[in-house]
């Protein structure tokens, strides 16, 4: 059933409320051979400017993937943070935008979530502020949500799509400017983004001859790209054993040093991961997890659009 959600802007329009409608429906995109397919809808018969009557493009939404890039948390974050004249400036890429985009934050002594609050103010303006690219999507930047909570920035991209990777993904870019500190100051330098997560490859293979303490070698079914300094994991999901795969290392022969393995393996029983044990089919979190929240995106992304004067 369709809902009719009321939008104000409180601060400059009081008065002048207007209306989002959020329904589910089923259609039949393009690409999907005649199938029904379920969506949210969001949509508005207000205008994005009320001169010239330009209508918001309708959002319906499939997938729920949403890009970001969080700060390390790293750095000690107290409850007033200064920005200064050799530290206010940020550069962000969105949803592998054409270019980078920069924002100046105002020099003023600000709490974490204040700051939050004022970085996301920033990029939202970058459309309408900045010499745009008409390449790039304005709602990437226009919608973006910034979150500070456990001593880290979290910068979410304004969209929703189906790819973490690749060339149409959803994703946020963090960078510095110049001599420019604020990037270092509060994390970005050491943080971690969703397409960083979503391009690591996990490689593991199994161990194809028994191996243990006198070992001097892990012999493997071929993992391309293994390399000596690769930091090694074994495991038959009893035991697991850290290693550094040393000189001599080929994609099917990991050269080691005798006694680094405290426990036996036995041959088609046990497997090595490059790198560290996890899913080799790893997701990054996804950021709207909820479908309250991706509710509440949807009627912010038509809300910010609307031209409330």
């Amino acid at each position: 059933m369709a809902r009719n959600i009321t939008v104000y802007d409180l601060e400059n329009y009081p008065d002048n409320s207007k209306t989002v409608t959020v329904d589910q429906q089923s259609i039949v995109p393009t690409g999907y051979g005649g199938d029904e397919q379920w969506v949210l809808s969001f949509t508005t018969n207000a205008y994005s400017d009320s001169t010239l009557n330009t209508a918001i493009q309708d959002i319906y939404v499939q997938e729920m993937k949403t890009g970001w890039y969080k700060s390390s948390g790293l750095v000690t974050i107290g409850s007033t943070i200064a920005i200064s004249s050799g530290s206010k400036v940020l550069g962000l890429n969105i949803d592998n935008s054409s270019q980078t985009y920069y924002i100046e934050l105002t020099e003023e002594n600000y709490g974490p979530d204040a700051l939050a609050d004022h970085i996301e103010d920033q990029i939202r303006a970058i459309p309408d502020s900045y010499l745009w690219s008409s390449n790039d999507n304005p709602l990437s930047y226009k919608n973006a949500q910034v979150a500070y909570y456990n001593g880290k920035f979290k910068i979410v991209s304004g969209t929703v799509d189906e790819f973490y990777s690749g060339t149409d993904r959803t994703s946020v870019d963090v960078t510095y400017s110049g001599a420019d500190t604020l990037y270092y100051d509060i994390g970005f330098d050491l943080g971690i983004g969703s397409y960083g997560v979503a391009a690591t490859s996990v490689k593991e293979k199994l161990v194809t001859t028994s191996c243990g303490p006198t070992s001097t070698a892990i012999v493997i079914n071929t993992m391309v790209g293994l390399a000596a300094g690769d930091p090694i994991a074994i495991t038959d999901n009893t035991n697991t054993d850290y290693i550094i795969a040393q000189a001599g290392t080929t994609t099917s022969n990991i050269v080691i040093i005798s006694g680094s393995l405290n426990n036996s393996y036995t041959a088609n029983r046990a497997k090595v991961q490059r790198l560290r044990i996890q899913d080799p089919d790893q997701q990054p979190v996804m950021y709207h997890s909820e479908v309250d929240s991706i509710m509440r995106w949807g009627v912010m992304s038509i809300s910010n659009q609307i031209d409330f004067s």
